[in-house]
């Protein structure tokens, strides 16, 4: 068993992959986890009962444990954190079932905070994992507005199973079984007020959410950027 010279707040006790990188920089990365002001509700300790992978419906389709998230967060391990960092948490499906915990932990929200440093430090898994959805972010921030049907293509979401083709398949019979207009376009989803789509602007752009882009997908985060800045300029908003 390996053993690495660390910060004496973290335990490391094994060297759990990715040697490509260096202990320091994943050290840095695992301290903005625990840095969060969220961590101290979301964690308590483990009792290793299970409950959570047994509620757990990731755990059932892939190697998967919320309970291994809990536990290495528990020791501060960081070479383990970062391989899960880089791997395990986008296998979870953020359905906080977990939430059954008796001691009151909180895996579906720790894993919330470490895709939040996967994101905002431009990590490789971040950029892996949203490649799919990049169309969606800048449907949903540019025009406040939901995914519609058009965008369920099987080569975008492989993730999401057998179900995304039948609908991409069959998008001209579900659009004559549901009525409503706007399963009839991909500009919109549903109407959204100037005033409420201007206020997302600013809370975007003020909140650094639309920041957190930038690292994954720099093309994305320049046309937002371009879009919501004209927007706000004509309306006299300035930041």
């Amino acid at each position: 068993m390996a053993t690495v010279t660390t910060h004496p707040y973290f335990k490391v006790e094994s060297v759990a992959g990715h040697t490509d990188v260096p202990h320091a920089e994943k050290e840095r990365l695992i301290g903005q986890v625990f840095a969060d002001p969220r961590m101290p509700s979301y964690l308590y300790g483990c009792y290793e009962c299970g409950i959570c992978v047994a509620a757990c419906p990731s755990a059932r389709f892939y190697d998967f444990s919320p309970r291994r998230i809990a536990q290495a967060a528990a020791r501060h391990d960081v070479e383990l954190l970062f391989q899960q960092l880089e791997e395990d948490v986008w296998e979870c499906s953020q359905c906080f079932s977990c939430l059954r915990c008796p001691r009151g932990n909180n895996p579906g929200g720790i894993i919330t905070i470490m895709r939040e440093v996967a994101v905002t430090n431009g990590l490789r898994s971040a950029k892996v994992a949203l490649e799919g959805y990049s169309r969606i972010i800048y449907k949903i921030m540019s025009t406040g507005t939901q995914v519609s049907p058009d965008m369920l293509q099987p080569d975008a979401f492989p993730d999401w199973g057998p179900e995304v083709k039948d609908v991409s398949e069959n998008l001209s019979l579900w659009r004559r079984a549901l009525p409503p207009e706007t399963h009839h376009t991909t500009s919109t989803g549903w109407d959204v007020a100037e005033s409420t789509i201007l206020e997302l602007y600013v809370i975007w752009m003020e909140t650094g959410a639309l920041d957190m882009i930038k690292e994954v997908d720099s093309g994305i985060h320049m046309i937002l950027e371009e879009i919501m800045e004209e927007r706000l300029e004509e309306e006299g908003i300035e930041l």
